[in-house]
């Protein structure tokens, strides 16, 4: 049963007919996510976020997050991620993992449309990237640049179908799909493929191209750049801090990718045009 879609009796109203029929929505639900973590004899469980998601790579997402916030540095601090009833993920954590309490303090609650609603200054949501990539010889031509759209549209099953999912695709500098995730949320779309990658143990990513299917925020920039990315290219338009963080980090930001052309916005010297 494929729970990331869920259908819907409509009326379809046109001009000149009304008809009752049914329609195919993305599914969104929330998802707890909890961490237990502390000395094997003093275990600590504690609620940390609640994010609303299309359901499916849950644990992914639980990682991904983890990760992308600064809670855990690598997967190898997770000892193991389960889901359980009523749309929880749990995240068990090594005994010998350190946690900044205050990280664990802060007030995470997320929606699909906002990473950071509620959280009180840009000091509250900037994390601190933990990722040693390596040499920085990464030159991509912009032939396969713009090859990437449609290749991620191909592979887009659920978004063909409702019209209502984000996606995040990570590719190599050869142009192979690598890793897919989707969900409502674009925001937990690339927790869910930087917690497949941390898992499938390619953190860093700093020899690949992410592609997102919609606009490049703030937010998605910096969890790119906590997994080591270069290059994110971004199908819609990206916001003046996501140019910002970009430059800051020293990555490539590539925006409104259609057809052939884009715009680059900062490190133009990563795309041999």
């Amino acid at each position: 049963m494929n729970t990331s879609v869920s259908h819907i009796a409509i009326r379809k109203v046109t001009a000149d007919t009304v008809a009752d029929t049914d329609d195919v929505l993305a599914t969104e639900e929330p998802l707890e996510i909890r961490i237990n973590y502390g000395k094997a004899d003093a275990r600590i469980q504690k609620n940390l976020s609640v994010t609303m998601r299309t359901p499916g790579a849950d644990t992914e997402l639980a990682v991904g997050f983890l990760f992308t916030e600064g809670i855990i540095r690598q997967y190898s601090d997770v000892k193991g991620a389960f889901t359980i009833p009523d749309n929880i993920v749990q995240v068990v954590l090594k005994e010998d993992v350190e946690l900044d309490l205050a990280k664990l303090e802060r007030h995470f609650y997320t929606t699909s449309s906002c990473g950071v609603c509620g959280k009180s200054s840009i000091s509250a949501i900037q994390t601190v990237c933990n990722v040693d990539a390596g040499s920085d010889e990464l030159l991509i031509p912009s032939s396969l640049i713009y090859k990437l759209p449609d290749m991620l549209r191909q592979q887009q099953a659920v978004f063909d179908s409702t019209g209502g999912l984000h996606a995040s695709a990570l590719f190599d500098a050869a142009g192979s799909l690598i890793l897919l995730r989707e969900d409502v949320g674009r925001h937990n779309a690339l927790d869910k493929l930087i917690g497949a990658a941390l898992q499938a143990g390619i953190v860093p990513m700093d020899n690949h191209v992410l592609l997102l299917s919609g606009r490049a925020s703030f937010e998605l920039i910096q969890k790119a750049a906590m997994a080591g990315i270069r290059i994110v290219a971004a199908v819609g338009a990206p916001s003046s801090l996501a140019a910002q963080t970009a430059a800051e980090f020293g990555m490539t930001l590539i925006g409104f990718l259609r057809g052939e052309r884009f715009n680059i916005y900062t490190g133009n010297q990563r795309i041999a045009v």
